[in-house]
């Protein structure tokens, strides 16, 4: 198939890659043995290098296996952006089994799901969290195996003598849970000798063809599948991306660990990436952007993978022009469209112009990016990756490529894409056909290759027989200077199919009605793409990557609508 794409990428940029026979933890030995004394991990003072963070995951790995964890067995990781996050990702899959990621902000039934669904019998978690996984554990007897650790586990001496003090102050502190299913994560450590992976006898060996890892998708459209991604799927995106910048220097880049970890964007752009190029991660536990942006100013940061939200709160930053934030070479923005007045005013202050991309779970997660050293068109989510395939089909049959210029369901191949969905073949064989990921998401391409976000195929609303993008919508309520963020969705009704209804979020000191946001639309707009209903909110509600859930909303609009419907008969 033509590839226009391919002649737009950055000079230096291959359309094809070797790509090494390795496993995830591959990649780690490999910079632990070419600069064992850089820094890998650099945690509020702590400095954790190379040849440790390589020490510390082969002992968790030989640790896990003492505790009966054998290979393909499931183990969830529940924490933050902090030291243990790294070991215990890399640890597990050293151990010969499969990581869970699991979301730190879940609450109970969210973590009986995924631990159900996947059979994870033990857990590494925070201890902060205990109390939820206690609920799901005497509820289902998932996890059979609890390892605890603390924030304070891996801060210098002093910090860690504080650290009690600070976490009771905020309320936060919790006493060290005990009991026979609970073990403790430093004491692990501390009671497995160090040794080198080729005296780890025991431990089971892993191809690049065994699975890695179960992604869990955010739910947003629905119930959360496990994406099944092998050792080969991350390895390949990882050095994906690292092809992507011709200019990159392995060991010589900084990276803001601030995106989540226990998201494949953050694990794929960020910690993987500085990890398979010896490189360093400053970690963030949780996105302040006072704190970030004082950790790109005072450790020289060169390379920031972000959602659009943490370059918006970046801009709104007080006296950010105190701060020199121009050792930022590369930024990445992902999870959900950058709005192009926050992309100009944070190229106006750091000089680094973001670079939009696109990915999903189920492809590792990133196929398209924009280049990093050359223009592209305005709006593009970019091109595709090396030895990334792409096409946009008709979305009603699924069947022919639509012309350039028109929508249609973009469709992708490559090595990076998923081998399936954990125990669910009939949703599997959906999605996957012929090699083909069938995206569900509506795009368009120009001549040159770019493609362009439409809309989410189920977020598509029919109004008075039309199709209406929600995106479009947004993007106009966007352009009135009272609006700060936007969000719409279709809501059934018997006569117009479905009514458009507008969430708005007004930016600090302005007002605006609702008569003002409709009269903004009209003429802007087809009439039955305005909004028939406008709500303020404080906020979105949104994922902790930044992606709207608009379930959320839709199922907030239904309710509505049926409380007013019931008050009215009661009247």
């Amino acid at each position: 198939m033509q590839q226009p794409w391919i002649s737009q990428y950055d000079a230096g940029v291959p359309a094809n890659i070797g790509y090494p026979d390795w496993t995830v933890p591959d990649m780690l030995r490999h910079s632990a043995a070419r600069a064992p004394g850089s820094p890998a991990l650099l945690f509020y003072g702590t400095r954790i290098s190379y040849r440790d963070l390589d020490d510390l995951t082969t002992r968790l790995a030989v640790a896990l296996h003492g505790l009966g964890v054998k290979r393909g067995d499931r183990v969830a990781l529940m924490l933050p952006n902090i030291p243990q996050s790294v070991i215990a990702y890399y640890g597990i899959m050293k151990a010969g089994a499969v990581v869970v990621p699991t979301n730190p902000l879940y609450v109970e039934r969210e973590i009986q799901t995924q631990l159900v669904d996947s059979g994870s019998d033990t857990i590494v978690a925070l201890d902060l969290f205990y109390p939820r996984i206690r609920t799901v554990q005497t509820a289902t007897t998932f996890p059979r195996k609890i390892i605890m650790t603390s924030i304070r586990d891996f801060l210098p001496p002093w910090k860690k003598f504080l650290y009690p003090l600070k976490a009771r102050l905020a309320r936060r502190w919790i006493s060290t849970p005990t009991g026979p299913s609970i073990h403790n994560l430093i004491e692990l450590l501390n009671s497995t000798p160090g040794m080198g992976w080729d005296q780890a006898s025991d431990v089971p060996r892993v191809s690049p063809d065994d699975l890695a890892q179960l992604q869990y998708t955010g739910g947003t459209t629905g119930i959360p599948k496990g994406v099944m991604l092998t050792h080969r799927n991350v390895v390949v995106n990882t050095l994906q991306g690292r092809a992507w910048d011709p200019h990159f220097r392995d060991g010589g880049e900084l990276f803001l660990g601030a995106i989540p970890f226990f998201h494949c964007y953050g694990q794929s752009t960020c910690q993987n990436l500085a990890v398979a190029t010896g490189c360093p991660i400053v970690l963030l536990p949780r996105f302040h952007p006072d704190e970030a942006v004082k950790a790109i100013h005072n450790h020289r940061i060169t390379i920031f993978s972000g959602v659009p939200m943490m370059f918006a709160k970046i801009n709104e930053v007080s006296h950010i022009e105190r701060y020199n934030l121009r050792s930022l070479r590369v930024c990445l923005s992902g999870a959900s469209p950058l709005p192009a007045d926050v992309q100009k005013e944070f190229e106006r202050t750091t000089g680094v112009r973001i670079a939009e991309g696109y990915g999903l779970t189920e492809a590792g997660p990133t196929t398209h990016c924009n280049p990093l050293h050359s223009d592209h068109p305005s709006g593009a989510i970019g091109l595709p990756f090396p030895d990334t395939e792409a096409r946009v089909i008709d979305s009603d049959t699924g069947l022919h490529d639509v012309p350039d210029g028109e929508p249609g369901e973009l469709i992708v191949r490559g090595p990076q894409i998923m081998r399936g969905y954990w125990n669910k073949e009939e949703e599997t064989q959906a999605v996957l056909r012929d090699g083909w990921l069938f995206t569900g998401d509506l795009v368009r391409r120009d001549g040159d290759g770019y493609f362009f976000f439409v809309d989410r195929k189920k977020d598509i609303i029919k109004s008075h027989g039309e199709t209406v993008y929600p995106r479009e919508v947004e993007e106009v309520l966007l352009q009135h200077p009272a609006v700060s963020e936007a969000a719409v969705v279709g809501v059934a009704d018997h006569i117009y199919g479905e009514l458009i209804e507008a969430y708005i979020v007004t930016k600090p000191g302005s007002l605006v009605t609702k008569q003002e946001l409709i009269r903004h639309c009209t003429g802007r707009l087809a009439r039955y793409k305005i909004p028939s209903a406008v709500e303020f909110r404080e906020e979105l509600p949104r994922t902790i990557i930044g992606k709207v859930l608009r379930r959320t909303m839709r199922e907030e609009a239904v309710r509505s609508r049926s409380a007013e419907t019931v008050e009215h008969q009661a009247v």
